[in-house]
């Protein structure tokens, strides 16, 4: 006959094996484990490597353990909040209004710069009522050119030395049109043509040629190639303006410009008669020039053609 103590173990295991259901929600459910529960009203005399047969008996289910994620608490947007700026515009406008005035102010005293720069005019009106910003000459680019010399405005000192471009021809015509071959010229064969016009503005031919050679190689490079301009002049009246250059119709219409610039502009104007004279203002450092190795590059042609030889 069961005692007490065993009726009492006998509805603890019925209860504790009663589990409560878990409700329909965002858990998970453990698995049963057993424990081993001592009798409290029995003790036992075994060794407790060895429980007595009754205390392995006492084991009691634990209803397993639920886990309840906890919702996360929603982030509260305020759609009618300032913007993060807002509450330092007290110095965020001045600070861009004076920035704005800056930038303003450097772009006018920038171009008053350029517009006041000192020189002569630079905007000349050309057939067909084009204007041209670059111009030979400037506000005199109308003065020099002719068909013949033009009397001399100031008085035309006698230089000496070799490298005068004032003087007679020092080269033939057919040792002209010799170099030009050499060098695979388009203008070659327009020797006659470079020799009748330098005796006509009593200009030498042979610095015609060097300002030729250097400025395009005698045409075979670079802008000459398709203005057929002896010296790559910049725009003048009369004739068309492309790339900043004067394009000329013939070889011969652009080695009579070239004629007429030095002998009535340079010469008669400007009172500039040597080479290490017209060459600084030909062609301006400003221009990325080089004015010494210009200079040299003129007057070494002029020796070596002197001294009957085609090429430097």
């Amino acid at each position: 006959m069961a005692s007490g103590s065993y009726a009492d173990k006998s509805i603890m295991r019925e209860r504790s094996q009663q589990t409560t259901p878990i409700p329909q929600r965002a858990t998970r459910q453990l698995p049963a484990i057993e424990i081993d529960v001592e009798d409290e009203t029995q003790t036992s005399t075994a060794p407790a490597s060895k429980p007595s047969r009754q205390s392995t008996q006492n084991l009691v289910q634990i209803a397993p353990e639920t886990i309840v994620l906890e919702p996360r608490k929603p982030i509260v947007v305020n759609e009618y909040a300032p913007p993060p700026l807002a509450r330092h515009r007290f110095w965020v406008n001045p600070l861009i209004i004076s920035i704005v005035c800056v930038v303003v102010g450097l772009g006018v005293l920038l171009s008053a710069g350029i517009y006041q720069h000192g020189g002569d005019p630079q905007l000349i009106n050309f057939t067909g009522g084009k204007v041209y910003s670059i111009q030979v000459g400037g506000n005199l680019a109308n003065s020099w050119q002719s068909n013949a010399p033009l009397p001399p405005k100031v008085p035309i000192l006698p230089s000496s030395g070799p490298y005068s471009v004032l003087g007679k021809p020092t080269l033939t015509a057919d040792f002209i049109n010799r170099v030009l071959a050499t060098y695979n010229s388009p203008a070659a064969g327009k020797g006659q043509a470079l020799y009748n016009l330098g005796v006509q503005y009593g200009i030498d031919p042979a610095f015609a040629l060097a300002f030729f050679f250097h400025e395009s190689d005698f045409g075979t490079q670079g802008e000459a190639r398709s203005s057929l301009s002896l010296g790559n002049l910049r725009c003048i009246p009369n004739f068309k303006c492309q790339d900043n250059y004067a394009w000329f119709p013939t070889w011969e219409a652009g080695f009579q410009a070239w004629y007429s610039l030095i002998r009535n502009l340079y010469v008669a104007q400007w009172g500039l008669t040597t080479v290490s004279q017209i060459i600084p203002r030909y062609a301006p450092p400003t221009d990325n020039n080089n004015d010494s190795a210009y200079i040299n590059s003129v007057e070494h042609s002029i020796d070596v053609w002197h001294a009957g030889l085609l090429q430097p």
